[in-house]
This record gives C-alpha cells, sequence and structure tokens, in this order.
C-alpha cells in the first residue's frame, strides 16, 4: 500500500497510520465521556462493497471509525452533536479528519458527524 505523508513531512505506512488511529482514540473517548456523554463503537472496519460506505472509504483500510453518541441514554444522530468531539479529533494530529467538517468545494457539511478518520493518499 501506499505511504502518506503528515505536515511534519515524516512518511508514514499504512499499518504506521493503523496504530496511530488506535492511539488517538483513547484520548477521544475520555474527552467524551468527561463531557457527560457515551459512546458505543461503529464502523472501524467494513468489506469492500459495504453500502454504507463510498467506494474508497477509510473504514476499508482500518483508518476511519464511526462512533455513536449518546446523552442521557438517547442516540444523537445530529452531526452537530459531535461538533465538539470532532474539533477536539482534529486537533489530536494533522491527519485527524472529522466528517462533519463543512466541504470546501459545496460549501456544506459533509454531514457525517459520526465520522473519525486519518488522511491517507488525500482519502479520509
Amino acid at each position: 500500500m501506499g505511504k502518506s505523508k503528515h505536515i511534519g513531512g515524516k512518511i508514514m505506512t499504512l499499518r504506521e497510520l493503523q496504530s496511530l488511529l488506535l492511539k488517538l482514540l483513547p484520548r477521544l473517548i475520555d474527552k467524551i465521556y468527561e463531557s457527560g456523554y457515551e459512546v458505543t463503537g461503529g464502523d472501524l472496519w467494513s468489506k469492500p462493497g459495504y453500502k454504507a460506505h463510498k467506494v474508497n472509504s477509510n473504514h476499508y483500510i482500518r483508518l476511519a471509525i464511526d462512533l455513536n453518541l449518546f446523552k442521557d441514554g438517547e442516540y444523537l444522530q445530529d452531526t452537530m452533536a459531535h461538533k465538539p468531539f470532532g474539533e477536539y479529533w482534529e486537533s489530536l494530529h494533522p491527519l485527524c479528519r472529522w466528517g462533519g467538517r463543512i466541504n470546501p468545494k459545496t460549501k456544506k457539511s459533509y454531514g457525517d458527524g459520526n465520522h473519525y478518520a486519518l488522511e491517507h493518499l488525500g482519502s479520509w
């Protein structure tokens, strides 16, 4: 597989990126719980062809996870419920990407607020 270069210029292999994702996830999960929310895991890995993900989804290469957010037992499906956690995720590393971010091309939210990923070869 290809390699990604992050802002610091270090070239990282896919395996190194997969390890980085799992290293950073506990920080995000702790932040969610410290904020009075709960979370369950969604798709960390999907088989190619799984209709819930686009063709070049980073779920297929274990560089993305969907997290289901809860407050007082209520499942929060709205992208903006994830916003403080998405912004926190993006602050953890230059390759961290959040699915609720505004698409610079369309000026609209990607609308996938529960999607937390690392960028690899331009995809996330």
